[in-house]
C-alpha cells in the first residue's frame, strides 16, 4: 500500500506540473463576480454548459440585480429566464431556496461550510466545493465530469464515484493544490482527454498518463 501512495503521489506532482505548465492561467469557467451570484451559476450548471450558463445568468441579474429581488419573484418568472439551462422546474425551486437562505438565515453572507451549502435543495458537494474554494480559498477539490473522467484515466483513481474520486484526488495532490487541479481537468478534459476521441497523442501528459501506460 505504501508503494502504491507513493507512486499515485508521484503521478499527481507529474500531472500537476505538466497541467500548471500547459494552462498556467487555467481558472473557474463560471463568472465570479460576487459570491451570491457564483453560487446561482453553481446551481445552474448542473447538466448546461458553463458557457450558457453564464450568458443565461447574465440576463437573471440584469432583471433582478439583488437576492431580495430573487427571493420575492414569481417563480414563473425566474423559470422564463433560465428555461435554457434545463431542469427548469428543480432549479427555480433552487435559485429562489437560495436567495431566501441569503436574506434570512444566512444574513447575506454565504457560509463558508460545506454543509449548510448543502442544505440549499439544487447545491450538492460538487458545487459547495465550488463556493468555499471560490468565495473563501478554503482547500477543496471539485469533482465535475471532466475531472472524474481525466484522473481516472490518469491514474490517479479507480473509482467512478464522485466521492471516492474527492478523497483519492485530496490523498494524492497538496492540500495547497486541490481547488486548481479541479480547474485543471476541466481544462485537459475540454482540449486534450475529451470522452470521445481523446487527443492522446499531443496531451502534455502522454508519456506518463495511465491510459497510454
Amino acid at each position: 500500500m505504501a508503494d502504491k501512495n507513493t507512486r499515485i503521489k508521484a503521478l499527481a506532482k507529474k500531472t500537476f506540473e505538466a497541467l500548471s505548465t500547459e494552462f498556467p492561467e487555467s481558472a473557474c469557467s463560471l463568472e465570479t463576480d460576487c459570491p451570491q451570484n457564483l453560487a446561482i451559476r453553481g446551481i445552474l450548471s448542473a447538466q448546461c454548459t458553463d458557457k450558457r450558463v453564464n450568458i443565461t445568468a447574465r440576463q437573471l441579474f440584469e432583471k433582478f440585480p439583488d437576492m431580495e429581488s430573487i427571493a420575492n419573484q414569481d417563480p414563473e418568472v425566474i423559470a422564463d429566464i433560465i428555461k435554457p439551462c434545463g431542469l427548469t422546474s428543480s432549479k427555480t425551486k433552487s435559485v429562489i431556496a437560495f436567495a431566501k437562505k441569503m436574506t434570512g438565515e444566512w444574513g447575506g453572507v454565504i457560509p463558508n461550510d460545506v454543509d449548510a451549502l448543502m442544505e440549499v435543495p439544487g447545491i450538492g458537494r460538487k458545487i459547495a466545493n465550488l463556493i468555499v474554494g471560490e468565495v473563501y480559498g478554503t482547500p477543496a477539490v471539485v469533482v465535475d465530469t471532466h475531472c472524474k473522467r481525466v484522473m481516472k484515466r490518469i491514474g490517479i483513481t479507480d473509482g467512478d464515484d464522485p466521492a471516492k474520486v474527492e478523497k483519492d484526488i485530496m490523498k494524492a495532490f497538496p492540500e495547497d493544490q486541490w481547488i486548481n487541479i479541479g480547474h485543471l481537468s476541466v481544462d485537459l478534459g475540454r482540449k486534450y482527454c475529451k470522452a470521445q476521441s481523446p487527443s492522446c497523442d499531443i496531451c502534455p501528459l502522454s508519456s506518463f498518463c495511465g491510459r497510454r501506460i
